[in-house]
Order: structure tokens, then C-alpha cells, then sequence
């Protein structure tokens, strides 16, 4: 499944979800940044990532994380 900037398919990577046209986890992007990388060294680091699809995956994050409908929804229990 598609969505967005990601996609998830069995056949890549076991279903763990990628940045779509790749086969880089998105957790790589926040396994960076928790390590106190910048985006730009993300990017240098895994080329077949583009900037936008990038940005396009922190938005989704800060959507996900700001909305309390979102936080119910997705981290309640």
C-alpha cells in the first residue's frame, strides 16, 4: 500500500514501511535525527531518498503529533 511518500509491500524489506521507490526504512530518517544528524546528512547518506519525499514524511509525523484527533486515534490505549 501506498501512502504518500510511503509504501508498504511484503516483498520489500518484509512490509517494514519505505521511503516509496526505495528500499530505505523510514525509520532510518528518525533514527537519524534522534542521533542528532541533520536532514542533509540523511540525504547524502541515502541518495535514492529525495528531499521532498523527506519533508513530506516529517509533515506526516507533525500531523500525526499535533492533532489531538490524530494522538486519540493512533496512541490512545
Amino acid at each position: 500500500m501506498r501512502y504518500g511518500p510511503i509504501n508498504v509491500d511484503p516483498e520489500i524489506m518484509s512490509g517494514v514501511p519505505v521511503f516509496a521507490g526505495t528500499r530505505v526504512p523510514v525509520q532510518n530518517l528518525f533514527d537519524y535525527i534522534e542521533g542528532g544528524e541533520d536532514l542533509s546528512e540523511f540525504l547524502d547518506d541515502f541518495p535514492s531518498v529525495s528531499k521532498e519525499s523527506a519533508l513530506a514524511v516529517l509533515e506526516m509525523a507533525r500531523k500525526a503529533l499535533t492533532s489531538e484527533k490524530a494522538l486519540h486515534e493512533n496512541f490512545t490505549g
